[in-house]
């Protein structure tokens, strides 16, 4: 099934640049169509108390569906 705006997802992978890990949880914000390719997807990342920390642009094979089995945990972008 394809994503849909505003649905939250997981990220698949790491994005260093950004200081986020595979598993974080984003919105989706826009779609990207690409009639010969992957499509894309501009994801908002929020922190714990829904200020926004970043927006950024990716493949569709860099996200994943939220499922019944994930649990949310909270982690620092700030080092220890």
């Amino acid at each position: 099934m394809k994503p849909i705006l505003f649905e939250e997802v997981v990220l698949a992978k790491d994005f260093p640049d950004k200081k986020l890990k595979k598993g974080d949880i984003a919105t989706i914000v826009e779609h990207h169509p690409v009639s010969d390719g992957e499509d894309g997807y501009t994801l908002e990342v929020f922190n714990a108390l829904g200020d926004t920390l970043t927006v950024i642009s990716v493949a569709e094979s860099a996200i994943d569906p939220l499922t019944e089995n994930d649990v949310l945990t909270v982690r620092s972008l700030v080092a220890a």
